[in-house]
């Protein structure tokens, strides 16, 4: 009897300290400055880890192309991103959980509005910034509406979408290839004009995806706490200062999705004549 009173005194013990679990490497898709993303995501995801008790950690390759390959390497186990598309990327069998609740983005070319550009046809030849070649509102939507209008422009990679904003804003560049609500957030924060020269069809915005070796318990228990964060005190508290952190105008929650809502971005790859970088 004193025996098994020890036995269950050491394992009682060895609970109690046991290490914490490691948490999950969630990656978020370079759109805005390191430390835009992380004032935004950071809050977020220390919730969606509270309610779900799946911790996560926020991860960030210096560029949307290092995050991207991160996700494709197997280095992160969630992320926030429209990369995953592609036909080489979708085999590697990423799930799509959930995204932001707004009625979807669309790639766009803008130009100042102070520029003498009318068109897309006055491009041609003249340098056109861009967030990354992996990028699909700001970089694939906008150069296949340059492709079909058979407009050769120089293209300017600045490593993310409001980088690209700020190559316009200064003058740098004659247009930009942009995600049409992270232009309009950038434009109302910078009080900046700006007209669109083209853009496509709508997309639904970024999902929140889970790598195939996530569990499907532990993929829904994140599903769960993204989505009901919206209908939670405090997790609207949550979402309102995340929006304050980049001056948005309106808070945006998530809602279920899966990966039957991004058919039309695989129908874009595989139509697209732009060579895709997978």
């Amino acid at each position: 009897m004193r025996g098994s009173l020890m036995c269950l005194a050491m394992m009682l013990s060895a609970m109690c300290h046991a290490a914490p679990q490691i948490p999950y490497a969630f990656g978020v898709l370079n759109q805005r400055s390191l430390q835009a993303t992380a004032a935004y995501w950071n809050p977020i995801l220390n919730f969606v880890s509270m309610r779900s008790g799946v911790p996560l950690e926020l991860h960030i390759g210096r560029t949307a192309n290092e995050t991207t390959d991160r996700a494709v390497a197997g280095q992160l186990d969630f992320t926030y991103t429209n990369h995953l598309f592609t036909p080489k990327r979708d085999r590697l069998g990423w799930r799509v959980l959930a995204r932001q609740d707004s009625p979807g983005i669309r790639g766009q070319i803008v130009v100042l509005d102070s520029s003498p550009i009318q068109t897309v046809k006055a491009l041609d030849g003249k340098p056109v910034a861009f967030a990354n070649p992996y990028g699909v509102t700001g970089y694939y939507l906008p150069i296949d509406l340059l492709v079909r209008a058979g407009v050769n422009v120089i293209p300017v990679f600045s490593g993310n979408q409001e980088a690209s904003m700020g190559q316009l804003e200064s003058g740098q560049v004659a247009a930009a290839g942009v995600n049409h609500q992270v232009m309009a957030d950038f434009a109302q924060r910078r009080q900046l004009k700006y007209r669109v020269l083209a853009e496509s069809e709508a997309y639904f915005d970024l999902a929140v995806m889970a790598s195939p070796r996530i569990s499907a318990a532990d993929g829904e228990k994140v599903r769960q706490a993204f989505i009901n964060m919206a209908r939670d005190p405090e997790g609207q508290n949550v979402l309102k200062q995340a929006a304050q952190s980049l001056n948005l105008p309106q808070v945006r929650g998530f809602v279920s999705a899966d990966n039957r809502d991004y058919n039309n971005y695989r129908r874009f790859f595989k139509q697209t004549q732009v060579p895709v970088n997978e």
